[in-house]
């Protein structure tokens, strides 16, 4: 596709909207390819028999809508396939989706996803940290929901900020269980008669975490499932575009007013710590070229525990072995693999750095040079 042609594509989409109409229809009628990302929240299909009270006799407000009613497995099924199909078409050969569901459905969806030519990625487990308590006393209080995370195919290259999520933990590698609140107080949105505008709004925390971690500023984000918006809140403070769709009348009407007093952040407070491997590669070899390092500087590693000779060609050389900075860190430590930019060390006034810090020099001087 050229240029021009994506630019025409783009221009045909109905960015920054809520469309009404069914879902189905809607993403038929949408280019084919133009959506990097699908966040979808589809009806759970909660097969209730009967009103829920709590202890006191009170009606619990739950999901009775007739939106999230059919009347079997198979056409619940039917639809679920319909909907895939016409989302995998929505989406972009790297693009990827997350879907999340319940115990009720979410079983159902991943085998129609594995069947449409999805490629599963993750299944994340959402904790909720205040779920709402089993009232009866005969399950187990249901304090989860599940998120199935995949790309378009095998294949696609998608977007995974890694890093961003790191910084999000605290420095520490992103799990697949989340604990995050439900929506309370101020986040969960009324309607004019003091209630739940929806019965399974989504918290903002949530959907920050997911865009966060895979999409970029720019991206187009659909959701099939547009309810009061919590995923167009999101990702127009986030600096991404959405498509909305959404055939209930008053979901709509709610989330118009919503998306119209979210401000979007400025542009620097979007940028996220980039991925590693995003960063231009840089041979150690090139450290030995510009003379950073010479043949014959020793390398000491990081647990003080061995040391190579640096040669000419940028291999190492160290007791019985030869090879790459990698090659040389894993046999002298007896692993698999070795990363030797972090592995290795030189000395520099008496103290051991890493090679890593002249990798990051040579990274800065790429990223200062025009384009």
């Amino acid at each position: 596709m050229t240029t021009t042609t994506k630019a025409k594509e783009v221009a045909r989409l109905p960015l920054n909207e809520i469309i009404d109409g069914d879902c189905i229809e809607v993403m038929n009628s949408l280019p084919e390819g133009s959506v990097d990302l699908i966040f979808a929240d589809p009806p759970y299909n909660l097969q209730l028999r009967g009103d829920l009270h709590r202890p006191d006799n009170s009606k619990v407000d739950a999901v009775d809508d007739a939106w999230d009613q059919f009347s079997s497995f198979a056409v619940y099924d039917r639809f679920t396939r319909d909907w895939l199909k016409a989302a995998r078409r929505l989406l972009k050969p790297h693009g990827g989706i997350w879907v999340i569901g319940s115990y009720h459905n979410i079983f159902r969806v991943g085998a129609a996803m594995q069947d449409a030519g999805y490629w599963i990625l993750n299944d994340v487990i959402w904790r909720k940290s205040n779920p709402m308590p089993n009232f009866r006393g005969k399950r187990l209080t249901n304090a989860h929901e599940t998120m199935i995370w995949a790309s378009k195919q095998e294949a696609s290259k998608y977007t995974f900020n890694y890093e961003a999520l790191k910084a999000l933990n605290e420095g520490i590698q992103m799990r697949s269980d989340w604990v995050l609140p439900i929506c309370t107080g101020h986040e969960r949105i009324k309607n004019k008669s003091g209630d739940k505008a929806h019965p399974t709004q989504k918290p903002e925390s949530l959907l920050h975490r997911v865009l966060v971690a895979t999409t970029n500023p720019g991206d187009v984000v659909l959701d099939p499932f547009f309810g009061t918006g919590t995923t167009g809140a999101v990702a127009k403070k986030l600096g991404r575009d959405f498509i909305g769709i959404e055939r209930e009348a008053e979901y709509r009407a709610v989330a118009r007013k919503r998306l119209s007093k979210i401000r979007r952040f400025d542009k620097e407070s979007l940028q996220v710590s980039a991925s590693k491997r995003a960063e231009p590669r840089v041979p150690f070899g090139q450290l030995v070229e510009r003379g950073m390092l010479n043949p014959g500087d020793e390398l000491y590693s990081i647990n003080n525990r061995h040391k190579a000779k640096v040669r000419a060609d940028g291999t190492l050389i160290g007791d019985d072995v030869k090879g790459s900075i990698h090659q040389v860190g894993a046999h002298l430590e007896g692993a698999p693999s070795c990363n030797g930019w972090t592995y290795w060390c030189f000395k520099r006034d008496g103290q051991k750095v890493p090679i890593d810090i002249l990798r990051q020099q040579i990274r800065a001087e790429m990223a200062e040079r025009p384009n």
